[in-house]
């Protein structure tokens, strides 16, 4: 009777336990990061009897399992670095491809426009209503030019502040975790398995933010790093992330961890992922790219169009002056420099710009350069001096000062371009229209050789220009005015002596040919200089002269869209495989809630039988007491 005692007793206390942990798995089946718990019964070792062989004793509790795997758990915390990534570099990436893609926000309804009404004047030169509509359309193009540049602008703004949200999000985690790990060492063996679910789930939303690797120490605690090798958390020490100032770029923000030891060090920008990392991904890869080459696009086609404008005359017969303005290249030193070096930039061959952020160096006896995002090597010539400056990527660099070994500086050649685009001119009849010249060739030419172009090479010197007569003494030598002779081959051009003007020919001329020049007057109706610059938009002006304004636009639109769309694909086939890998813990960890009801249908009939004997035990120990009694 007292065998079946015991083994009622332990039989009801280890099915109570039993339906405990049932109602505990019900009543988290929808907490997030919660894993199933069961409770693992073993046999009482048996008792030997009188009459030989063992009885047996009853269940004890083993153990009470948390159900986790920690292969599962492992690609989890992997699988939700690459969603959180993906995630923000999709979304912000679309914001610029919508930016660019849309007509009411991108450049191509307003950059047709514009030299659609540059051919306007090119039929009609002497027409006040078409150089007002080209002025009106230069006017619209720089707005929404500046408008884009605003936009990323914006862009990056929200970019620093949703780094320093997640940022803050990212070390409430890294705390959490610490003091977690700090209350699990301390528990040893008898460490709930809800305390450790809470730890998983917030290493998991960490690396969501942040990206990270994961060890289990001895104590049971989790040591979590960043992919780069970082420690975020140690044990119960706990690291914090911050910000710092780039070193050429006050303005922006750049990721750093502080451990505690001192400083705070930067983190680069391939050692993070998660959301941090794709926002920083998206700032150096797709937004800081888009800016450059839509500042590029703006400086070429201003640089090309002043170029052209100063080539002709106005409706006034003055040489025409810049239509647009925009900011020179930025260059910015390093804040560790030590020297005086500054510099004084411009655009010295728009055909020649990349759009590239460059890194200048100087180690005391010399300067380089190199591309800031690669490393790569970049061609620079020139000494830095006014008549011989420094060139780099088409960008022309004046030093003033004195350079430090060890000076550094940050090149952004078009970077402040599309925001600072303006329109300089607003009177219609100062759009130079005609050609610079007129031109009659000798009534005796045997040759068929004719004036195709002319332009104006120094506004200053060709103000006193009253009209100039050339003559060919052969097929390879013409003289200016009589000055001469001077070396000539087919396609070249005829230069002033004096540097005022220049000529194209096409044909071949003939021994004794020539050509009389003369200023061209006042309200002139050549358009001689808007066939020029009404042909820019499709001309070779970009990567050297191979590529046209309008395949440079269509290829940014173009960038922006592909970068989006891959970062979308990406971002599908990681969710995919995340769902996945939260299917594969769920089939372990999660609830089933028909699995659930009928283990509490079969305890609570095992925990009634348990009850039945110890029922069954009191009467017959009655039934002893009964008749010993008597």
């Amino acid at each position: 009777m007292t065998g079946m005692l015991s083994t009622g007793s332990s039989a009801l206390l280890a099915f109570q336990r039993s339906l405990g942990t049932i109602s505990h798995n019900v009543a988290n089946s929808t907490t997030e990061g919660y894993s199933r718990q069961r409770v693992d019964l073993a046999a009482r070792a048996g008792s030997p009897t009188a009459g030989g062989g063992y009885i047996g004793q009853g269940v004890d509790v083993a153990r009470l399992q948390r159900l986790a795997d920690g292969l599962v758990f492992g690609r989890q915390i992997d699988s939700s670095g690459e969603v959180g990534r993906l995630s923000s570099l999709a979304s912000m990436s679309n914001r610029i491809d919508t930016l660019f893609s849309d007509g009411s926000t991108g450049l191509s309804q307003p950059f047709n426009a514009f030299f659609n009404a540059s051919r306007g004047v090119a039929a009609d030169s002497t027409s006040t209503s078409a150089r007002s509509a080209l002025l009106a359309a230069a006017q619209a193009l720089t707005a929404r030019w500046n408008s884009l540049d605003t936009q990323l602008g914006t862009i990056e703004a929200e970019t620093d502040a949703s780094l320093v949200g997640k940022i803050g999000d990212a070390n409430q985690l890294m705390r959490e975790i610490a003091n977690l790990n700090a209350s699990i060492a301390a528990s040893g063996n008898l460490v709930t398995p809800d305390m450790l679910d809470q730890r998983d789930l917030r290493v998991g939303k960490l690396a969501a933010i942040t990206g990270a690797s994961v060890i289990k120490a001895d104590d049971g605690s989790l040591n979590v790093f960043t992919l780069g090798g970082q420690p975020l958390v140690l044990g119960a020490k706990a690291s914090t992330l911050t910000t710092v100032q780039d070193a050429y770029h006050p303005d922006r923000k750049q990721l750093a961890l502080d451990t505690g030891n001192g400083t705070p060090v930067r983190l680069a920008d391939s050692n993070v992922s998660g959301g941090l990392g794709g926002m920083l991904e998206f700032r150096s890869r797709v937004l800081d790219p888009a800016r450059a080459e839509l500042g590029r696009l703006a400086t070429v086609m201003a640089s090309e169009f002043n170029a052209a404008q100063r080539a002709g005359v106005d409706y006034n017969g003055d040489v025409g002056t810049d239509l647009f303005t925009f900011a020179p290249p930025r260059v910015a030193g390093n804040a560790a420099n030590t020297g005086s070096a500054a510099f004084l930039t411009g655009i010295a061959n728009a055909g020649a710009l990349t759009g590239h952020d460059v890194t200048l160096r100087f180690d005391g006896a010399a300067w380089t350069a190199q591309r800031s995002d690669t490393g790569a090597p970049v061609p620079m010539s020139g000494s830095g001096t006014a008549a011989d400056p420094f060139v780099v990527d088409g960008v022309s660099l004046v030093m003033s000062g004195s350079a430090a070994a060890g000076d550094r500086f940050a090149l952004r050649p078009t970077a402040d371009a599309a925001g600072s685009l303006k329109l300089a001119i607003t009177d219609p009849a100062k759009i130079a229209a005609a050609g610079a010249m007129t031109s009659t060739g000798d009534l005796g030419n045997l040759g068929n050789a004719r004036v195709a172009s002319t332009s104006v090479t120094n506004a200053g010197t060709f103000a006193g220009f009253n009209g100039a007569t050339i003559e060919f003494l052969d097929s390879t030598q013409y003289t200016v005015n009589g000055a001469g002779p001077f070396a000539w081959t087919p396609g070249s051009p005829i230069n002033d002596p004096d540097g005022a003007w220049s000529i194209t020919l096409s044909g071949t001329p003939s021994p004794g040919d020539g050509f009389s020049l003369g200023r061209t007057p006042a309200r002139s109706s050549n358009n001689a200089n808007a066939l020029a610059f009404s042909g820019l938009d499709t001309a070779g002006t970009l990567n050297g002269g191979t590529v046209s304004l309008t395949v440079g636009l269509s290829e940014l639109v173009a960038k922006a869209g592909v970068e989006a769309r891959h970062a979308s694909l990406g971002l599908e086939a990681q969710q995919a495989i995340d769902a996945q890998v939260t299917a594969e813990r769920e089939s372990v960890s999660g609830v089933n809630l028909d699995e659930e009801a009928a283990n509490l249908m079969k305890f609570q009939q095992a925990y009634q039988a348990a009850a039945q004997v110890l029922k069954t035990a009191d009467t017959l120990f009655q039934t002893l007491l009964v008749s010993v009694s008597r």
